[in-house]
């Protein structure tokens, strides 16, 4: 039975990303890591869940942790800077504007489309020569033993790991056959997500601007589009998505504003559901959870992904850690370093979403006033700004 020293469950972003972090370990004798990824379909396919219509924003310091990962340099041409933001609540005057410049780094963060990206990143982990894909392909079954974990395939191919990693999405079949606990809170909203295209060029500028119903953002992408990202209540997403391309722009255009001028075209709409789901201890006997495998965000302030590449880029620390010393890379000892060093990070994170959602998802008068209020100390207060800024740039 061939035996890998990673397996990694689904080739989504997280994935993708640990295999090729992975990929770049060496042994003390110079050896590099026999790896396997296993992904059920292929980034070219329409539907696949991890490469769909959205976009994401990259924080400054996750760009810096992809260029430690070696990957930045393949996504880079795929990325539209994030130079200025603002940030508003509706019906208030309270509002916080940060630029690049301010901060003396080239961009506060970047923004990229999932789908090409999954392309690239699929074409990497076919030509790294230390990476098997299994593509299309999926767990059946998998047992867990002292000294490695036995998997099994669908299409009837067996091997054994020293350490699966399960970055199979927030319902993670890995997650659930091991029946790791999790916490979940439904948040009343779903998510309509769309590229817009303006009359006036968005000039690399983001928006967030807090609704009653919910936060919406427009995040500048290529070719002059902007990504939209709305949180609405599940009923008034039912009746946006009915809605044809002229009405739905009026609806947006009516919340928004006119910021970036007119909105002259929308691309196809997308809608998810919103819900916090989270494993409070990501980790089993030599198995990881990855990703939205682990903990699945609230999309306001973008911090979803930037938290999950967190925990890549620590997880290729701490196994190449452990290969210098002589680890067993899937040991309790392993899996625990990791697990304490990104533990206050996950919990901090998923605390903060979940305040900043609830908080600012609401029509309470008096909360709305504290939150306009807040923004507005915040505008005027350049340490608080700061920390603001510096926050949503990644850096802890």
């Amino acid at each position: 039975m061939t035996h890998y020293d990673v397996v990694i469950n689904g080739a989504g972003m997280a994935g993708a990303m640990l295999a090729l972090g992975l990929s770049g370990l060496r042994r003390p004798d110079g050896s590099r890591l026999n790896i396997a990824v296993i992904e059920a379909m292929s980034p070219e396919h329409d539907r696949h869940p991890g490469f769909d219509a959205r976009s994401i924003a990259l924080a400054w310091h996750s760009q810096t942790l992809l260029q430690q990962l070696g990957i930045w340099p393949a996504l880079a041409p795929l990325a539209n800077p994030i130079t200025h933001i603002q940030v508003s609540d509706q019906g208030h005057f309270g509002r916080v504007e940060m630029s690049a410049t301010e901060y003396g780094v080239p961009a506060l963060g970047q923004v990229i489309e999932l789908h090409p990206v999954g392309r690239e990143l699929h074409r990497r982990l076919a030509e790294c020569e230390s990476i098997t894909l299994y593509c299309p392909d999926r767990i059946a079954g998998f047992e867990q033993q002292l000294q490695s974990v036995t998997i099994a395939l669908e299409s009837g191919v067996s091997f054994s790991a020293s350490l699966l990693v399960a970055a199979d999405g927030n319902r993670s079949l890995i997650g659930e056959w091991l029946g790791v606990p999790r916490r979940q809170l439904d948040y009343g909203q779903s998510a309509i997500i769309a590229n817009i295209a303006t009359a006036e060029p968005h000039a690399g500028r983001a928006f967030e601007r807090f609704t009653p119903q919910g936060p919406l953002a427009l995040l500048p992408m290529n070719e002059g589009r902007s990504s939209l990202v709305w949180c609405v209540a599940p009923e008034r997403a039912e009746q946006l998505m009915a809605m044809n391309d002229e009405a739905f722009l009026a609806a947006l255009q009516r919340e928004f504003g006119y910021r970036l001028g007119k909105l002259v075209r929308t691309g196809k709409r997308h809608c998810y559901p919103l819900i916090l789901d989270e494993a409070p201890r990501p980790w089993h006997h030599r198995v990881v959870l990855l990703g939205n495998a682990a903990h699945l965000l609230h999309p306001i302030a973008g911090q979803g992904f930037n938290l999950g590449l967190r925990d890549v880029a620590t997880l290729v620390e701490q196994l190449g850690r452990g290969l210098d010393q002589g680890q067993d890379i899937g040991s309790h000892a392993v899996l625990s370093a990791y697990g304490k060093e990104r533990l206050p990070d996950q919990a901090g994170m998923v605390n903060l979403t979940t305040a900043l959602a609830l908080l600012f998802s609401n029509d309470n008068p008096v909360l709305a006033a504290g939150r306009n209020l807040g923004l507005s100390v915040m505008a005027g207060c350049a340490p608080l700004k700061s920390q603001l800024a510096w926050r949503a740039m990644g850096k802890r």
